[in-house]
């Protein structure tokens, strides 16, 4: 067997989706993987251009090979983008493409790396009924998230999270209806953004919550900073067809404590924010530590 042959057989067995895509976005690579994940067979594939099943493949953003510090920002994990199966069923998968390019450093077509949706790190998490934008919001926290831990581990980086919650979202949604809600959020948000200090992270982490990376050097620091962000909230003005609606948040605070993983973390920040929304709503609580 030869080199070719050996990569070829490597490929084939790769455990996540793989594919080679020329220039005119036809399939020359179809491992066994995506056989797996997608349903698509190499027989039906190879050859042929992207079928309109898998033609989310194309719009996937395209990344450069590059080499990236040890601690520098490391590439996102990618995209979620949404197959169909053969049978019609949907299929959210993560993907990166990657441009491939020759010895001369010419362009010859990319390589798409895939894996269901559904396999991504299980960390505690909203629930996500209103769309693809607030998984994708997910998957962009979830990158800033681990790379803010492992910081912690490594250098002993303060790590705050708060988990936020907004209290009239799921009542919000039953009486005006989704567009309503996303609009209160969107408004909520901005507030929240514009509040935030420098090196914070905020996104969406569910139907009705977000989540902030802070880094607070005490739990007690971080608890004063949520009920900052509390108090902005309830000034955020949301009007929607004549009606005024008054809006507060609940708040879990954890501070990131040696010897616990991430999910810990974040199950004691949910936690946090629960006993907030149990309490009434428009509260913070602040997590014991482990």
């Amino acid at each position: 067997m030869d080199r070719s042959e050996l990569m070829e057989a490597a490929l084939y067995v790769y455990p996540e989706g793989l594919a080679l895509i020329d220039l005119e976005n036809h399939i020359v690579f179809w491992n066994r993987a995506a056989e797996v994940i997608t349903g698509h067979s190499s027989a039906h594939l190879l050859g042929r251009p992207i079928p309109g099943e898998l033609e989310p493949m194309t719009q996937c953003h395209d990344y450069e090979m590059q080499s990236v510090p040890l601690n520098g920002p490391r590439l996102g994990r990618g995209s979620l983008i949404h197959l169909q199966h053969p049978k019609g069923h949907d299929i959210p998968a993560i993907m990166r493409r990657v441009v491939l390019r020759d010895g001369l450093g010419k362009r010859i077509g990319a390589a798409a790396v895939f894996h269901p949706a559904e396999h991504m790190s299980a960390l505690p998490h909203g629930e996500t009924s209103e769309g693809y934008e607030v998984q994708e919001s997910q998957i962009e926290m979830r990158d800033r998230l681990e790379a803010e831990f492992e910081a912690f581990e490594r250098e002993g980086v303060p790590l705050g999270v708060l988990w936020i919650t907004v209290d009239q979202g799921p009542e919000l949604r039953k009486t005006h209806g989704a567009k309503a809600c996303e609009a209160m959020l969107e408004s909520v948000e901005r507030v929240l953004a514009n509040a935030s200090r420098p090196g914070e992270e905020l996104g969406r982490w569910g139907d009705d919550e977000f989540l902030m990376l802070s880094h607070q050097l005490t739990g007690e620091a971080l608890a004063k900073h949520a009920q900052v962000l509390a108090g902005l909230a309830r000034t955020a003005v949301f009007r929607w067809w004549g009606d005024r609606v008054s809006l507060t948040v609940s708040v879990g605070a954890a501070e990131a404590d040696k010897g616990e993983d991430l999910p810990q973390l974040l199950a004691r920040a949910r936690t946090a924010m629960e006993t907030s929304v149990h309490q009434g709503g428009n509260h913070i609580t602040l997590a014991p530590g482990r």
